[in-house]
């Protein structure tokens, strides 16, 4: 299991999540009938018959009116689709029932309980595989057909959900809204938005798994080679990714600088300036599509308010095109433009 999908596995491993996620995606009039004050995590680990054991998966009960609903969440994190997803649930489930009969939970002539299958997906390919096992099997001839095991699961794919629905005050539509974020900004924002109306003090330990995902998966995820601190707290994260887009443009400028001094010649100079203006107007652009006020945009990259308003204004087509920077060296003597 990788790491994300261990960070994953940590924060649906608090009831608060498991609540979110039926009330949120488990579109059904029954979950309103759900006591979510009887959630309770079950033990995940069945041995199978060659003897390997799974730790992988998410197991709850709760109370659905006077009986027991079992949530299997299976989180899936893979590159590509796995076709055989039904046949794996159906063995999972078959695992389940089979220890719940053997601990007693299931007495002797009794029923079991139903079971809710979920398979949290995030990967980027669009989930093609069926959600029905009976799908994966031939019918065959005649009656055949009537002995065909049926088993759907419910697919939860993060890159299919709506964007409107990301906005709701929801912790697991927060969790899908910051793995799509692509700007520590956006990150920046969606975190005030949860940071704002998630103040509830039983909740510290779920915040505290918040945090952890961000610094140890999100943000490197996001910023790869970047060094990110250690957390204790989710309102720690927010000032510090004002200072990593700070930071950037004062790398991009030493950078720059440096490449010029390197060259030892007024050609330099003027050619690394004019990547560091080139990176500080790119960054501009980005921040100014997101909606950042141009005061804002000018204060963080450094550029005057004046330029800022004008890469406001500038076709999409033209915005990549740097204005070359002019530099005029020790003699006295301008180089010639870029």
């Amino acid at each position: 299991m990788g790491t994300n999908d261990h960070a994953y596995k940590l924060l649906f491993s608090h009831a608060k999540m498991v609540e979110e996620l039926l009330r949120g995606f488990v579109h059904e009039d029954w979950v309103e009938q759900v006591d979510f004050s009887t959630l309770e995590k079950c033990n995940a680990s069945y041995v199978t018959d060659d003897l390997r054991e799974r730790h992988d998966d998410v197991i709850w009960r709760v109370q659905l009116r006077n009986q027991w609903l079992y949530v299997y969440l299976l989180i899936e994190f893979q590159s590509e689709v796995d076709r055989l997803m039904g046949i794996r649930i159906m063995t999972y489930l078959g695992l389940l029932y089979q220890d719940l009969s053997r601990t007693g939970e299931v007495r002797p002539g009794g029923l079991f309980p139903p079971v809710l299958p979920i398979v949290l997906y995030n990967g980027r390919p669009r989930w093609t595989a069926p959600t029905d096992v009976a799908e994966l099997i031939a019918p065959g001839p005649g009656k055949l057909r009537d002995y065909l095991p049926r088993l759907r699961y419910l697919l939860i794919e993060e890159g299919a959900v709506p964007p409107a629905s990301l906005a709701a005050r929801n912790l697991v539509a927060s969790l899908f809204a910051l793995e799509r974020c692509r700007t520590p900004r956006q990150i920046k924002e969606t975190l005030e938005h949860l940071i704002h109306w998630w103040r509830e003090p039983e909740q510290t330990g779920l915040r505290r798994s918040f945090t952890v995902w961000i610094g140890r998966v999100l943000l490197p995820g996001k910023v790869p080679g970047h060094q990110f601190p250690e957390f204790q707290e989710l309102q720690e994260v927010p000032p510090m990714l004002e200072e990593t887009v700070k930071e950037w443009v004062q790398e991009w400028k030493a950078q720059g600088l440096a490449e010029g001094r390197a060259e030892g010649r007024a050609e330099g100079l003027a050619e690394g300036l004019a990547k560091v203006l080139a990176k500080s107007r790119e960054i501009a652009r980005l921040l100014l599509q997101r909606g950042d006020p141009p005061e804002e945009v000018a204060r963080i990259t450094g550029l005057s308010l004046e330029e800022v308003r004008a890469i406001a204004q500038r076709p999409c087509h033209l915005a990549d095109e740097a204005t070359p920077y002019q530099a005029t060296p020790p003699d006295g003597k301008k180089p010639e433009q870029l």
